[in-house]
């Protein structure tokens, strides 16, 4: 779920804070450079700046839940951004990233500025009137909106749902720009500013969840995102100066590229939509499951998407660009050791993450967020969808990079009409589920169909390339399955004491220490299992690290 407390984060955005958070677009390395090392390089410069953002992020989730805990305030804030997030994904950022980016990047790598220029300006102009009609309408509508979203509120939390999605209507507007903005900058090969631009927004967000909570209550951060939408634009705006900035706003239809954009668009924001109208049914039953539970169910997803954010889209988004080139050169078998290169890593990652996040939710949330208004209560309201999320993990990694194999195939239609199938599924077993689990289920839904996603994807490819990945992939993963068995193992036999010793913590920060001690000491666990079976993944991380560190001796 999403609220732009996270600034969006996935090539299939889930959310404002998923799209704003989402990894810098790597530009084509060509196949040379598509080794392991460059890969790998890669993916851990992308994964430190987002897990920068991520941090701040967390420091702004932790402020919030603070504040509000999981009371009717945090329900309607979450549930005014469904209907914003539903037009910035579907109109600005799948406008400008699948869609705008190969097109845009193509005529840059020929050098043709001025077709460049011709294409922002027709794509800017037309998405962004797009945007302001639909979110005009959305104004005169959002009553019965919210009461579509969210059927099961009570009559003053409805009223606050509805003032506060007036307020955040405003910032697909400057969230558009923002995102166009990263687009075109990353397209020129300039990453600082796209990377400063989520810190500006969260920044902003806890400046207005601090200073002006107290006296406004919850619309303070309504209105602490929309500043923080803007600042998030601004602050690219100097890049697009030094980009050449040529913005001439038109409405032809003509202008050359817009047509391939267009044709692009078309799957992409047919997938978006569905995904978003998936989401806003998960919020609309759980509104009528219970007080807080909408809100407790978007808390446990922002743990979820951590380290999601941090392992697939890191490697998903780097991967990206070099199974694109290599696949427009005919280059099948490259492009499939890259693909087994990159599904290596996720899986060495996305494994001991997601048993992690299982077996530790209760501590994770009492850290991360339990204090002020979110009490015990409130995190075992949490922790029950977070079970059921980190099972998922896997699911939710693998469909990420699967799906963005097919866009760098050029099959922007397989991945939709799968996500098509798995939405439909899920809103199914949402009402199985609902009825014997309650909210719970709703987040089981998800995962399930999540999990169901990437089996279908997979056998897509599986038909379409033959084998997906490379020999001894069997007995790799049994030896990853081995040390991440092992590192459970430890968790499980010191979990109850760390929850003893969290409890007696009292202060945060002894807590804090506390927990980053625990984390230590289970990764260590981990990688020492990993070594002793010689996992190479590990080998390369090592040998990467050690190469970056300074030698007394080098010469020249």
């Amino acid at each position: 779920m999403s609220q732009a407390s996270q600034v969006i984060h996935l090539e299939q955005p889930l959310s404002i804070d998923e799209a704003i958070d989402e990894p810098p677009f790597e530009p084509d390395p060509g196949p040379r450079a598509a080794g392991r090392s460059t890969l790998a390089a890669s993916a851990i410069t992308v994964a430190a700046a987002f897990v920068l953002s991520r941090i701040l992020g967390l420091a702004r989730d932790r402020i919030l839940a603070n504040q509000f805990g999981t009371g009717p305030e945090m329900d309607a804030y979450v549930s005014a951004f469904r209907i914003p997030d539903l037009l910035f994904l579907v109109v600005m950022a799948g406008a400008f990233g699948a869609a705008f980016i190969p097109v845009f990047g193509e005529y840059l790598a020929e050098g043709d500025q001025r077709r460049a220029w011709n294409l922002a300006s027709a794509v800017l102009t037309w998405s962004g009137v797009s945007v302001l009609v639909l979110s005009g309408l959305c104004f005169l509508l959002a009553r019965p909106l919210m009461q579509v979203v969210a059927p099961g509120f009570d009559g003053p939390t409805e009223d606050m749902a509805v003032r506060l999605m007036r307020i955040l209507l405003l910032s697909p507007v400057f969230l558009g720009l923002g995102i166009a903005a990263k687009g075109i900058l990353e397209a020129h090969n300039q990453f600082t500013l796209p990377a400063l631009a989520p810190l500006v927004y969260n920044g902003a967000i806890i400046v207005g969840a601090v200073f002006f909570v107290p006296d406004h209550g919850i619309y303070a951060v309504g209105w602490a995102v929309i500043f923080g939408a803007l600042g998030h634009f601004l602050i690219q705006a100097p890049g697009l100066v030094r980009a050449g900035l040529a913005f001439r706003p038109t409405l032809d239809r003509n202008v050359q590229g817009l047509r391939e954009v267009a044709r692009l668009f078309g799957p992409r924001v047919v997938g978006l939509a569905v995904f978003q109208v998936n989401f806003i049914a998960v919020t609309a039953f759980a509104s009528t499951t219970g007080a807080e539970n909408v809100s407790a169910i978007n808390y446990a997803w922002q743990l979820l998407m951590l380290p999601h954010g941090v392992l697939a889209l890191s490697i998903s988004t780097v991967a990206f660009p070099t199974l694109a080139a290599l696949h427009s050169k005919g280059a099948r078998e490259q492009f499939r050791s890259t693909l087994d290169r990159s599904l290596r890593p996720l899986l060495f990652l996305s494994i001991p993450a997601g048993i992690g996040l299982f077996l530790l939710r209760k501590p994770i949330v009492q850290v991360i967020f339990q204090g002020g208004e979110f009490d015990d209560a409130s995190t075992r309201l949490v922790i029950a969808p977070l079970a059921v999320f980190a099972a998922g993990l896997l699911g939710y990694a693998l469909t990420e990079i699967l799906t963005r194999v097919f866009y760098a195939m050029r099959d922007t239609k397989t991945p939709v009409m799968t996500s098509v199938l798995t939405v439909v599924l899920n809103l199914l077993l949402c009402v199985l589920f609902m009825d014997s689990l309650g909210y719970t289920g709703l987040a089981l839904a998800l995962s399930v169909t999540t999990g169901a996603e990437a089996v279908i994807l997979l056998l897509f490819l599986r038909d379409r390339m033959g084998h997906v990945v490379g020999n001894g992939f069997g007995s790799w993963l049994f030896k990853v399955v081995g040390a991440s068995a092992a590192m459970t193992a430890v968790i499980v036999l010191t979990e109850p004491w760390l929850e003893s010793a969290l409890e007696r913590a009292g202060s945060p920060i002894p807590g804090y220490a506390l927990f980053v001690y625990a984390m230590g000491v289970y990764a260590f666990a981990f990688v020492a299992f990993a070594w002793l079976f010689r996992i190479p993944e590990l080998e390369r991380v090592t040998a990467k690290v050690a190469g970056r560190l300074p030698h007394r001796n080098r010469r020249g």
